[in-house]
């Protein structure tokens, strides 16, 4: 069996960080509208306390860069020395689907801001810390591009134009990774995105075959990444170093279709996914983000949780499975509150409540993964 060594934990919890316009123009920022901005030290206190010490959280770059060349790092420095201070090691997503209004994304400039930017945080997270850093450059490439350049449901809002936002995407993390390594060549890289699976309605030709080609649109970007697909991009096997796999209860679909239940034949089993990958790539994995809604949290991370444990039974190199997100947060489209997380909302004194079905769950995984560690603290918040 695999035994993982890379992250501090082997359960992280995720931040959600998304800071992208939608269509309507509007930006979002989910770590100041969850508490997280104002409560970052405490929560990650909290997550500890969870034994959660392995941690995805983001920047936002439009904060950082509001003016070319110039960062005002404000909105990142409070975070960065509170995880120092709690001992929690971070995975800092650098860009979660948001950019400064004041770059173009289709032109050049694009990819040159964005390694100049990736090297001024590497700089400051070496200054301010002695540990290996861990960074995401661009989340979810494969799902940004359909979403920003085919179906215009956020930015750029484009339609028609995804496979050119994907090379675009791709260029500008080729070009950070190598400007991060210019300042600090210890660094870590996780490259994210969505597992999926399709599947044809029927076994007429035609959707066979469309079904298929969308299941492997999912390698795209890692083929880009590591030169497999279209080399002229630039890629070769060292920008791909850790695959970020994010899986969902509707990660599997027919096509044009409904998500596939899980006690359906159709069903693929996760682990069955998770091998492909490994075989694909050889690289270590982290699945990235999990999670479900409402009171079936703790059985979705069961039903995670033993796919993984069976994948690393067969030596697939799963490092991690992050919570994700590890707090509840309003819809990016409506503001409902989504009650997904580990905790709540917090108070006016910044405590969270617990969803104390998903910490069951999580306490029984930690000890099947790691029986020699002590038990994480698993009750209500003060």
């Amino acid at each position: 069996m695999h035994q993982a060594s890379l992250f501090d934990s082997f359960f992280l919890g995720g931040f959600e960080c998304s800071n992208h316009r939608r269509s309507d123009g509007r930006r979002l920022d989910l770590i100041d509208v969850t508490g997280h901005e104002q409560w970052a030290e405490q929560d990650y206190a909290l997550l500890r306390q969870h034994g959660l010490r392995s941690i995805r959280d983001g920047l936002r770059w439009h904060l950082i860069e509001p003016t070319p060349g110039q960062y005002d790092w404000s909105s990142f420095l409070p975070m960065l020395q509170a995880a120092e201070r709690q001992g929690s090691q971070i995975i800092w997503d650098l860009c979660h689907y948001g950019w400064p209004d004041h770059i173009d994304i289709w032109r050049p400039g694009f990819v040159e801001h964005f390694a100049r930017y990736a090297a001024a945080v590497a700089q400051l997270v070496k200054d301010e810390s002695d540990r290996v850093p861990f960074y995401s450059p661009l989340n979810e490439i494969s799902f940004w591009s359909w979403a920003g350049g085919d179906v215009a449901y956020f930015n750029p809002m484009a339609r028609g134009r995804g496979f050119e936002l994907k090379h675009q995407l791709v260029r500008a993390t080729i070009a950070a990774i190598d400007a991060i390594r210019e300042v600090d060549p210890r660094a870590r890289f996780v490259q994210v995105d969505p597992a999926i699976h399709v599947v044809a309605p029927n076994d007429r030709p035609g959707p066979v075959r469309e079904a298929e080609d969308f299941r492997l649109s999912q390698f795209q970007a890692w083929d880009m990444l590591c030169g497999t697909l279209w080399p002229g991009l630039g890629g070769g096997p060292e920008y791909l170093d850790i695959v970020g796999v994010n899986y969902y209860s509707d990660n599997q679909w027919y096509l044009n279709g409904p998500p596939i239940e899980r006690n359906s034949p159709d069903y693929r089993p996760f682990r069955g996914i998770l091998a492909e990958i490994h075989h694909r790539y050889r690289r270590p994995l982290l699945v990235a983000e999990t999670g479900a809604e409402g009171d079936v949290r703790g059985d979705w991370l069961h039903y995670v949780s033993e796919q993984v444990w069976l994948a690393m039974q067969q030596g697939v190199p799963v490092e991690g499975i992050c919570l994700y997100p590890v707090v509840d947060y309003p819809g990016w489209t409506d503001d409902r509150h989504c009650p997904v997380g580990l905790f709540g909302f917090p108070d006016a004194n910044g405590e969270r409540p617990l969803h104390q079905g998903l910490a069951d769950e999580l306490q029984a995984q930690q000890v099947r993964f790691n029986p020699h560690t002590e038990p994480a603290i698993l009750t209500s918040s003060p």
